[in-house]
């Protein structure tokens, strides 16, 4: 099958890349308004490039007509402020589309989505990897086997450092990222749902352009979470050795997956091509939590719902000073 790719100089396109020849498909277009896309060299050198999106769509209409050329999957790999564009644009051209996460910023494009999908035929899959990874896999079948009756006491940890770069990029401005809880929290938010159910009732301790923090409640888990791309939010144990650090630890048990994603975008694409990717109602509620948190107010902590690294934050909120 034929995949085109939107944000071919980013970060992240390379592993679509590699997922799309990996699965033994080809790369026959792309488009970035940047120049350094060498990389597709080792995927196809018979890849049209773009680094204008008019006549990037005008090529894919042009294949189109061409029954063995057209495209039939549209790969969007852009700023997360495009999303909902190019996604549109490529069920309009009669492709399906895998997007990167977050799939959009809020609940109401989720709908606009939907009738998109509904109006052309087409689907819209969603990249949520940790789905795919085996320390979440063996979580979710602990608690399944388990069967208990209470609650889970979990504490979630994702700490991956960032330069200057990042905030001087769009991924540090929050009209364009929607902030480093879409950014880099939305996929941890979807695990917790997997494995422990239902979102019941949620609190934002803390949130800047670094890091957050928070509680969420599930049917089976009481979570204290924590975000950061702060270099100095490293434990002293993995700092200078490695630049990023996740952690899940349940009722006291370590579940440790730093490593183990090199993979998991092909794991991905395999999955979609076998119709079972993830669309818009499996993600909806993880576009939820991440949209509501946005739009909280930070709250000061009450007993026991406070991730430990908050204490290294003079300005968290207290209930003290809330009770003034």
């Amino acid at each position: 099958m034929n995949f085109s790719l939107i944000g071919a100089a980013g970060y992240i396109a390379p592993r679509h890349m590699q997922a799309i020849k990996d699965t033994g498909h080809a790369l026959v277009s792309a488009y970035d308004i940047n120049d350094s896309v060498g990389i597709i060299d080792s995927i196809s050198t018979n890849c049209s490039f773009f680094t204008q999106f008019e006549y990037f769509l005008e090529h894919a209409w042009r294949l189109k007509r061409e029954r063995e050329r057209a495209i039939d999957y549209w790969v969007v790999c852009s700023p997360n402020h495009f999303h909902s564009a190019h996604i549109t644009a490529g069920l309009h051209l009669g492709c399906d589309v895998i997007c990167e996460k977050p799939l959009v910023s809020n609940p109401a494009q989720l709908d606009e989505l939907r009738s998109v999908e509904e109006e052309t035929g087409r689907r819209v899959y969603s990249i949520m990897q940790l789905r795919h990874h085996p320390a979440i896999h063996e979580l979710r079948d602990k608690v399944l086997a388990e069967q208990r009756e209470g609650q889970y006491d979990v504490e979630l940890t994702y700490i991956t450092a960032r330069g200057p770069w990042y905030l001087a990029s769009w991924k540090g401005d929050p009209r364009k990222s929607f902030g480093v809880m879409a950014e880099i929290g939305i996929h941890f938010f979807d695990m917790l749902h997997v494995i422990f159910g239902e979102l019941k009732h949620q609190v934002l301790h803390y949130h800047d352009e670094h890091k957050a923090a928070g509680y969420l409640e599930y049917e089976k888990a009481r979570v204290r979470w924590f975000l950061s791309i702060d270099a100095e939010d490293l434990p002293e144990r993995v700092r200078g050795q490695h630049s990023t650090y996740r952690n899940i630890t349940c009722d006291g048990e370590e579940f440790e997956f730093s490593s183990g994603f090199s993979d998991l975008h092909t794991v991905s694409y395999r999955e979609i091509l076998a119709g079972r990717g993830f669309g818009i109602e499996t993600v909806r509620h993880c576009v939820e939590t991440v949209y509501q948190l946005g739009m909280a107010t930070p709250e000061a902590p009450r007993e026991g719902e406070a991730h430990p690294q908050l204490s290294r934050i003079e300005s968290v909120p207290t209930r003290a000073a809330a009770s003034r």
